[in-house]
């Protein structure tokens, strides 16, 4: 099935129950001083203050997660803020990463507007920021480019993980058992290693403060039918195959994905929550790909491999996070964000309520 080329190029976020938590300049390096300053490669701007905490006024706040603030808009829809929080082994860290939000809300709106999605998402194109807040407000600055509009769905208990390449949890699985989510896989393959093809390896959704398992296909069946296992898991290779496509045509590898879905009122599936950026998925810089260790991935990594330096014990309150190490993760969500959009994504999304 063909992507769709982005606006100029020819060629969710919902309530999930955890609480919710370019071509051409694909391999162009970012300049030293961007690592180290925080600055945008096409504006040479300071980044705005992250936001930490949203406030919607005349909106009620259902829910707060890990990274995400959810309000309700009426009883059928949401309105979902993507603020800069970042949390590392499931705690939210005192200070916030500038741009994070945006990055995460643009990139999955793009990709739901850029790949042929074999089911419907959750996104509306209205009521816009505009409708819902005072025109001039702070809050309506504030929400632009971090927000988005969508349908109330019931979320399925799973998360719905497809990987390419051996890496992360499925790796560790690998070495016990020779197999992940009790499917085979060849002998003695390496860390991050491609695989033959890309595999659907689903997981427990945890309760907050709990870790996810992974499960077989088996009994995701046990949880959903066979039917609508079935339908979850040829979704999730569809949307993986085009995006790993468009990815590579970026100088990306996808390495793995999470996805989450959830049904209507008529039991229509759709795709919910955000759609492949770097909190949820494994980037990696093809020209840098080495099998056999870790890779260098364009997400929270930095933050943990500082952590784990600081010997801490993974309980909170969780250490603070140095200005260098603050800027880092920003260049890398960033980078990212350039990398898979490029000019083109900058453009505003039919979708997008602001």
């Amino acid at each position: 099935m063909p992507l769709r080329a982005p606006p100029g190029e020819e060629g969710g976020f919902t309530h999930n129950s955890e609480t919710f938590p370019d071509a051409t300049r694909a391999n162009r390096p970012l300049p030293e001083h961007f690592h180290t300053m925080g600055l945008d490669q096409d504006t040479r701007t300071p980044s705005p203050p992250p936001m930490a905490h949203s406030v919607v006024p005349g909106l009620p706040l259902l829910r707060q997660g890990k990274i995400r603030d959810i309000y309700a808009i009426g009883e059928t829809q949401l309105l979902i803020v993507t603020t800069d929080r970042i949390s590392a082994y499931d705690v939210v860290l005192p200070q916030a990463i500038p741009g994070k939000g945006r990055v995460l809300n643009q990139l999955s709106l793009f990709w739901s507007r850029t790949l042929q999605l074999p089911v419907p998402d959750h996104y509306l194109a209205s009521p816009t920021l505009q409708q819902l807040l005072p025109a001039g407000s702070a809050a309506l600055a504030a929400l632009q480019g971090r927000s988005a509009v969508v349908q109330r769905l019931r979320p399925l208990p799973i998360e719905a993980i497809v990987r390419g390449y051996l890496s992360g949890s499925g790796w560790r699985e690998y070495q016990e058992t020779g197999a992940v989510c009790g499917i085979p896989l060849p002998r003695n393959l390496q860390h991050s290693e491609q695989l033959p093809k890309p595999i659907f390896t689903p997981s427990t959704k945890a309760a907050p403060g709990e870790h996810d398992r992974n499960i077989s296909q088996e009994e995701v069946e046990k949880l959903l039918g066979k039917t609508l296992a079935d339908r979850v898991c040829t979704a999730s290779l569809d949307i993986y195959r085009q995006a790993a496509a468009y990815a590579a045509q970026r100088g990306l590898l996808l390495a793995d994905t999470k996805f989450e879905f959830g049904l209507d009122e008529a039991g229509e599936l759709h795709l919910i929550d955000e759609l492949l950026t770097p909190d949820s998925s494994r980037f990696w810089a093809a020209d840098g790909y080495q099998p056999g260790s870790e890779q260098p991935s364009f997400d929270k990594q930095y933050v943990r491999d500082y952590l784990d330096r600081c010997n801490w014990d993974h309980s909170p309150p969780a250490p603070n996070l140095p200005a260098e190490v603050i800027d880092a993760t920003s260049a890398r969500y960033l980078e990212a964000d350039r990398r898979l959009r490029g000019a083109a994504g900058r453009q505003e999304h039919p979708k997008d309520p602001s």
